[in-house]
């Protein structure tokens, strides 16, 4: 059972430094941090890659424009299930095109996305 109480004042510059490690670990409390530290326990630190950050944020905008054409792709079937008209069937059609080539636009900004995270990741 934890009973004892230490007080320590730190400057600006100080604490500064000791929040900044502290947000570079896994710890959730700075008060657990702060007491491995001192009692010189084992600390695990997460090291980032800021290249894999990078891609990560660009899949994930590759991923939202992919959901945007799945829904638009999605529309244009159901109201072509529930046309009759030849000159609906003719502008889903084009339509369809746009879509089509918007999509293999997007497949290949993944696969290209791919290979440069399996190079970052091989390195």
């Amino acid at each position: 059972m934890k009973n004892k109480w230490l007080h320590l004042r730190l400057d600006e510059d100080e604490y500064k430094l000791l929040t900044d490690n502290f947000s570079k670990t896994t710890e959730k409390k700075l008060s657990r941090y702060a007491r491995k530290v001192f009692l010189s326990e084992p600390v695990t630190v997460v090291h980032r890659n800021g290249s894999l950050d990078e891609l990560i944020a660009v899949l994930v905008k590759v991923q939202n424009d992919l959901n945007g054409v799945t829904n638009n792709y999605n529309q244009m079937v159901h109201k072509l299930h529930m046309s009759d008209n030849e000159r609906e069937l003719k502008a889903w059609i084009s339509l369809y095109e746009k879509e089509k080539e918007i999509l293999f636009k997007n497949i290949a900004e993944v696969k290209e996305l791919i290979a440069e995270g399996a190079k970052l990741w091989l390195q």
